[in-house]
């Protein structure tokens, strides 16, 4: 290898089985990642820290078990160690530098890790020219019984187990956030709506409550579909036949993970199934996707209820988190729920393109990998980040608009429902139309055509009665 300085800066000669490549002189990555670099100029995105720790783990667990088996000596396996430590612990991550379109599979990232290692590895060991590798070399020591086909599924598993604690428990805080709510507004009543019409009544109680309950839900559907990515295919190198492994590897290494991480990780049931099979992440996409559709709902809920404050529904207040406008004056907007919004709308398309990845597999390998690494994390990411915003910054500083909501309630003609027992399903009907052509209350023109007493209107129509299970009967008056 060649150091060479001139008018293009500082770099480095290095050589690949394509020929010479200049690499940056000061750079830990190697020819490899350098093509890719000059190959991918896409979006400048790159994957997150949390996906290269996960893959700088699977390297460590490799390195430490492929000496257990002495296929790797202990001086290897210390400096190995010791260069993914580093990177562990903060160090070097502006190293990875692959674009998160790539090639297929993965086999850019994976060398870029196996480069960026090898390099520091080789240094810590005495040996700092870098692209060298004169002790640790990243194909035969840091890549040492691994494919990009095996780690780079294995990496998206650890990164969703990984990531998908913190989400939960920013669902749990929402969960009671929105239970709370439940509890505060228990006793404000309002009128239901269905068709974004009329409906029976309601109390904001009994709505926020079944939000909280939807939440919880679409939680229990994330875990029971995080089930299955436990199983890791680390050892089926290639096609999942595990050639180039010590018969003991794909256990060992399965063991060595869950010691690193505090995983329950274990072997695959069948490494050729889950080398060419990527249902489980489009099953935990899914189950993402669906928890962005029921935040939609309730975002979508939210901002109908607060539209106002003077031309809209206006039963609930959201909080003022920001001024909504740069031309009306005082203008304030659901900020927080828009943000939602348009964080669920996001988590819907990228779990499609999970989807579409997933019907893309071919033979024994589905290389659409890197852009399903790409969007299960950033999807794990965003929402947890959202909802935790949304929670604080909104949720738990929503009040009830009593005055607007009593009065939704009183003057919704859906409440001759309440009179179908006691005249009937058509007599009820014709005083739903006097009143909507009179422009009176229901309450009112039930009381002035005789069919109740104003006391006994006090008597039915009260939130508890109405808003549980039950009916009125003539012994009721």
């Amino acid at each position: 290898m060649n150091q060479v300085q001139g008018e293009e800066g500082n770099y480095r000669i290095e050589r690949d089985s394509l020929g010479e490549v200049k690499v940056p002189k000061e750079a830990y990555y190697g020819a490899q990642t350098q093509r890719a670099r000059e190959n991918f100029p896409i979006s400048g995105l790159v994957i997150d820290r949390v996906f290269i720790e996960s893959y700088v783990l699977i390297k460590k667990a490799a390195a430490l078990v492929n000496c257990e088996l002495g296929m790797l000596s202990e001086e290897q396996r210390d400096a190995i160690v010791a260069a993914c430590d580093e990177v562990l612990a903060g160090k070097f991550l502006d190293q990875w530098v692959v674009d998160v379109y790539q090639a297929g599979a993965g086999t850019s990232f994976n060398m870029n890790t196996n480069e960026v290692i090898a390099n520091r590895a080789n240094e810590i060991a005495g040996h700092p020219e870098r692209g060298t590798y004169p002790l640790v070399h990243p194909n035969d020591h840091v890549n040492m019984a691994q494919s990009t086909n095996d780690t780079f599924p294995t990496a998206i598993r650890l990164t969703c187990l990984r990531m998908l604690p913190a989400l939960l428990s920013s669902l749990d805080s929402l969960i009671q956030a929105l239970g709370e709510k439940g509890e505060e507004f228990a006793q404000v009543i309002t009128t239901g709506r269905t068709h974004n019409q009329d409906a029976t009544p309601i109390t904001l109680g009994q709505v926020f409550t079944a939000f909280a309950d939807t939440v919880e839900k679409a939680r229990q559907r994330l875990v029971r579909a995080s089930g299955e990515l436990y199983h890791l295919n680390l050892g089926g190198t290639a096609v999942g036949t595990g050639l180039n492994t010590h018969p003991d590897y794909r256990e060992r290494v399965a063991l060595k993970l869950a010691e690193l991480t505090g995983l329950d990780l274990k072997p695959a049931r069948n490494y050729i199934e889950i080398a060419h099979n990527i249902h489980d992440f489009a099953e935990f996409a899914a189950a993402l996707r669906c928890l962005a559709l029921d935040l939609l709902k309730i975002g979508i809920d939210l901002r109908h209820m607060n539209a106002g404050p003077t031309s809209g529904i206006y039963e609930i207040v959201l909080p003022t988190v920001q001024p909504g406008s740069s031309i009306m004056p005082g203008k304030i907007n659901p900020s927080m729920v828009e943000m939602l919004n348009q964080v669920c709308f996001q988590v819907v398309g990228l779990a499609t393109t999970v989807d579409y990845c997933t019907t893309a597999g071919e033979h024994q390998l589905n290389v659409m990998m890197p852009v399903v690494g790409f969007n299960l994390t950033h999807m794990l990411k965003i929402l947890t980040n959202a909802i935790t915003a949304f929670t604080e910054r909104c949720v738990r500083g929503i009040r009830a608009n009593q005055e607007r909501c009593r009065h939704f309630f009183e003057s919704s003609l859906s409440l001759a429902t309440v009179l179908n027992p006691l005249i009937g399903y058509n007599q009820a009907a014709r005083i739903v139309k006097q009143a909507l052509a009179k422009g009176k209350p229901i309450l009112r023109e039930v009381v002035e055509e005789g069919v109740l007493t104003e006391e006994q209107v006090r008597k039915i129509f009260t939130p508890d009665r109405l808003t549980r299970p039950g009916f009125i009967t003539k012994e009721d008056l």
